[in-house]
């Protein structure tokens, strides 16, 4: 059994998640906004966060906010963006000290509530927008982070394979933005989407450590009042299932080949055979013991890394390998090879046991931090669905070997994509 305590309040214009608990030293206080992905706010929504965690009308440059959080016993705040399904996702988190373990009384878990209100709700304006400079810092940095990616191979080929498979899907876009939209975001237009997510965004508070409920909906209830809103949702869009499996390569002067695989599972979390899906995903590619790791990077020496992930409200999954450039087709042969024996059940009791207890373990390690423990929590709000931790790890743990077949036999491959170094393509 794990003991996690969620209580969930309606709050105005959110809702406020509390977990008790004397587990971690420090109180997490984490803010979420979610929206559906969309291309015409997506690169004023990566720039948003930033702007808003870099200072404040109360602290109008980023030195004044750092050295209050230094104030706070070395208080941390940041931010986050993450796409989860066709959702956009925002995160400010502020982690504190407990004053339970310091000689100073200071109300520090309020403090920190009234740190996170000023971030969210009182910032730094010039006339009717943000502060200028604020903008132009803020967008060179979010340059800087689109161009990031184009730099590291490794993230720009999984980026290249969700362009390819969900072309004319939301989900194709980037976390980050555009590169050609920066420059047209303005002070103005800038605070004008900023009002309008703090009045349509689905948004949640988090508070988790060794607090009291009654005084955590105080604080909340005090300082934090939004409109309410009927949050937008993106169950009705479809995927683009292809009839045949598109095959894309793009040449770089690269010397290792980055070949991604796309499959479509037809499976996200919430559904009954998602449990099934996670051990699949384990025996297939998850870990350093599945079939892709032993037969394709081991057996045949073919990759120096090859894995597989899942996007579990997209239902997506991933398999990311480096190859040499020459060995795209053997590769791909021994890739399939492994998703056939999936299909067929060939793999032993010893491998599904394996599998079980790594997953169980990774479970336990990620709710070892209070980010983790959120992060697990907040795939129900996603998802529109209450599955608890002690579900999670009896669903996994029930999973037969006859469900992970069905589950295989839901998959189907999607999109090839292989970067592939300049003399390979000639």
């Amino acid at each position: 059994m794990i003991a996690v305590s969620e209580k969930i309040t309606e709050m105005p214009g959110y809702k406020l998640h509390v977990i008790e608990t004397d587990k971690y030293k420090t109180n997490t206080i984490v803010w979420r906004m979610k929206a559906p992905l969309d291309k015409e706010n997506v690169t004023k929504r990566a720039l948003l966060p930033h702007v808003l965690q870099s200072s404040s009308a109360k602290y109008p440059t980023t030195t004044a906010l750092r050295s209050y959080l230094d104030e706070l016993y070395g208080a941390t705040l940041y931010v986050d963006l993450a796409k989860k399904g066709e959702y956009h996702i925002i995160s400010f988190l502020i982690e504190i000290a407990n004053e339970k373990f310091l000689s100073d009384p200071s109300p520090l878990l309020r403090k920190g509530f009234e740190l996170l209100t000023e971030i969210l709700t009182n910032p730094h304006k010039s006339g009717s927008g943000f502060e200028p400079g604020t903008i132009e810092k803020e967008k060179r940095t979010l340059k800087q982070r689109i161009q990031s990616v184009y730099d590291d191979k490794m993230r720009y080929s999984n980026v290249r394979l969700i362009e390819e498979m969900c072309k004319g899907e939301p989900y194709a876009l980037q976390v980050n933005g555009e590169a050609e939209d920066v420059e047209a975001i303005t002070p103005e237009n800038l605070y004008e989407y900023y009002q309008h997510a703090f009045s349509e965004d689905e948004m949640d508070l988090y508070v988790v450590g060794d607090v009291k409920e009654e005084e955590v909906k105080s604080f909340a209830s005090e300082l934090l009042k939004f409109e309410n809103r009927t949050p937008k949702d993106t169950n009705g869009r479809e995927s683009n299932q292809k009839e045949n499996v598109h095959e894309v390569k793009e040449n770089q002067d690269v010397k290792q080949g980055k070949l991604n695989i796309g499959y479509r599972t037809n499976i996200k979390y919430g559904d009954p055979d998602y449990f099934a899906l996670q051990v699949f995903n384990g025996i297939f590619g998850g870990f350093s013991h599945s079939k892709l790791f032993i037969n394709v990077r081991e057996k045949a020496s073919l990759a120096y890394y090859a894995a597989s992930r899942l996007e579990s409200h997209k239902g997506l999954m991933m398999v990311m390998s480096g190859i040499d450039n020459n060995n795209y087709d053997q590769a791909v042969k021994i890739i399939n090879e492994q998703m056939e024996a999936m299909k067929k059940g060939d793999f032993s009791d010893e491998e599904l046991t394996q599998t079980k207890a790594v997953i169980r373990n990774q479970i336990l390690e990620t709710i070892d931090t209070s980010r983790g423990l959120l992060e697990l929590l907040y795939h129900n709000v996603v998802a529109h669905t209450e599955i608890n931790l002690d579900a999670w790890l009896t669903g996994m743990e029930n999973a037969t070997k006859e469900e992970i077949v069905a589950v295989a036999d839901k998959i189907s491959l999607d999109t090839i994509y292989f970067l592939t170094g300049t003399e390979a393509g000639k």
